[in-house]
């Protein structure tokens, strides 16, 4: 019981810590909305489910040792947030602000858009891996169902995501209105294209 109290305590200060999961929950929800915003929460907790499954597979820890595939998994999700980073640079305020009165396709396109956006920054994320295969198992005792713990301390990493991005939600779509602004929103992007771009860069540069 001990062992999962720490790892609650270390998991939610992860979690909150500013990082990619919450950069992206608050550019989605912040363009195109809160709808948007939790499909982008989805999708990261879809790819935390699979991380989970490979864990419990033995799949993760292969990976982790597989200096091949991780490296795959480390420069893919790199670019990956360089592209994102030049989309938003790029993204004209206008184009947002139309946004608002556009049609249910639209907002369709752009929630299941941003849900793959979800999905795949935390399937190519190697921190994520290294917090399955490095953290997580400090916190289970052997002596017991060694699954089993990894499952739980996986739901805690999960609900926890869950909470956090929600409040991130709320709080931003509570705020959105200001940034409707053009001059907000073309601020706004840039920022969040170089953020998006320099931890890029950081992930692919890291050892």
């Amino acid at each position: 019981m001990q062992e999962i109290w720490m790892f609650t305590a270390v998991a939610l200060m992860i979690v909150m810590v500013p990082g990619v999961d919450s950069l992206l929950v608050l550019k989605n929800t912040m363009i195109h909305g809160k709808k948007a915003g939790f499909f982008t929460m989805v999708g990261i907790v879809v790819a935390l489910f699979v991380w989970t499954t490979l864990a419990v597979l033995g799949l993760a820890t292969i990976i982790s040792k597989s200096i091949v595939v991780f490296l795959f998994i480390k420069y893919a999700g790199a670019a990956y947030l360089v592209y994102l980073g030049i989309q938003s640079w790029r993204a004209k305020a206008q184009k947002m602000m139309l946004q608002e009165q556009a049609a249910p396709s639209h907002h369709k396109n752009a929630s299941l858009s941003c849900m793959v956006q979800g999905i795949t920054t935390d399937l190519l994320n190697p921190k994520t891996l290294l917090l399955y295969v490095t953290l997580m198992p400090q916190f289970i005792q052997p002596e017991f169902n060694v699954n089993s713990q990894l499952i739980v301390l996986a739901g805690i990493l999960i609900v926890l995501s869950i909470v956090w991005l929600g409040i991130v939600i709320f709080v931003i779509n509570g705020i959105r209105k200001w940034f409707m602004k053009p001059v907000v929103q073309s601020v706004f992007n840039k920022m969040t294209g170089v953020l998006l771009i320099g931890i890029g860069v950081r992930i692919a540069k890291e050892q």
